[in-house]
């Protein structure tokens, strides 16, 4: 009796995460974090590569170098360990779909 009420509560929680789906902003607030290196938007005011436009696959691959110790950097190795695989994949998907000229500054121009 005890394991049916609780199959019936999980489902139900599965349903109700469901029902609300996923925050869109999710991938933004994720790739917010790279701003202070990368640029806002992931548009890099020199000195750091832009990740604005390139592509997910490429973001990702290179990501998953620096997690794995494989890929050498200063700092960027040490930080891709603190992300998740999905955190990975929303944020090479957010910056692949800026485009460079994305910024704040290039509004109006």
């Amino acid at each position: 009796m005890h394991r049916s009420f609780l199959l019936i509560v999980a489902a139900g929680c599965a349903e109700i995460a469901a029902a609300q789906g996923v925050d869109p902003n999710v991938a933004r607030d994720v790739a917010a974090s790279c701003a202070s290196c990368h640029g806002t938007n992931g548009v890099s005011q020199g000195g750091i590569d832009s990740l604005a436009g390139q592509s997910k696959d490429e973001i990702v691959r290179k990501m998953q170098e620096f997690k794995a110790a494989t890929k050498p950097g200063t700092v960027m190795p040490q930080l891709a360990k603190g992300y998740t695989d999905a955190q990975i994949e929303l944020a090479a998907g957010w910056f692949a779909s800026r485009k460079p000229d994305q910024s704040p500054d290039a509004k109006g121009r």
